[in-house]
């Protein structure tokens, strides 16, 4: 039995589930609207361009989940699921996860994104073990801010050796599945990288390595 670790925006799901629950947050009249979306897309573009500040980002995503009551929040999390990310969970994901399920892999997601949106994510995907970043929370209510690493860049190698050691697991045979040239620190950890749908950095680097490069989008041939 083999780890099989997935990283989640864009590899698994065909968008950003961050990025996505900040245009939810909008459209819902629960944020300043014109402000926020502008953040929002500000700080998608320095992620993809690889120059986020991980921590600025945190402090402006992670304060409405502390003004919204725990209770509403878990209602319009259910709402998101159906309107923003049933329509983007990729077909060839599904039958990936299937393929390692039947292999007998211990299958995980490791994401950036915060635990609160991804968690019911990775359930409806039927994944147990899921790495995220995890929002601070005090009598139960979030307070916007961060408990312990994010799981980005470099984070997501901390991340995921305390996930192993808590979890008595090795890397052994172990395979990463990625779209971002962000994550190319725990690309580089385990036995079998995988680009899929890369970014042009991590493309470029999978090619040079020798890596495979996959797609799971509708539309590759």
């Amino acid at each position: 039995m083999s780890l099989a670790i997935f990283d989640l925006d864009n590899t698994l799901l065909a968008g950003d589930s961050d990025y996505l629950w900040g245009r939810f947050l909008v459209e819902q009249n629960l944020v300043d609207g014109e402000f926020y979306a502008r953040e929002n897309l500000r700080f998608l573009h320095e992620y993809e361009a690889g120059t986020l500040d991980i921590h600025e980002f945190l402090t402006f995503s992670l304060e409405p989940l502390a003004k919204i009551a725990p209770e509403r929040l878990a209602g319009l999390h259910e709402q998101f699921m159906a309107e923003k990310i049933q329509p983007i969970i990729l077909p060839r994901a599904l039958a990936l996860l299937d393929k390692h399920r039947e292999a007998g892999d211990t299958l995980l997601i490791i994401t950036a994104t915060n635990s609160f949106v991804t968690r019911p994510i990775a359930n409806d995907l039927g994944i147990e073990h899921l790495v995220a970043t995890e929002p601070e929370r005090i009598d139960g209510r979030y307070t916007g801010r961060v408990a312990g690493t994010p799981s980005f860049r470099e984070g997501k190698v901390t991340r995921l050796t305390e996930w192993l050691q808590k979890q008595g697991e090795n890397l052994a045979g172990s395979g990463f599945y990625s779209d971002s040239h962000n994550d190319l620190p725990l690309l580089e950890m385990v036995q079998h990288p995988v680009a899929v749908d890369p970014d042009n950095t991590l493309r470029d680097h999978a090619e040079a390595r020798g890596w495979p490069i996959i797609s799971l989008r509708n539309n590759a041939s």
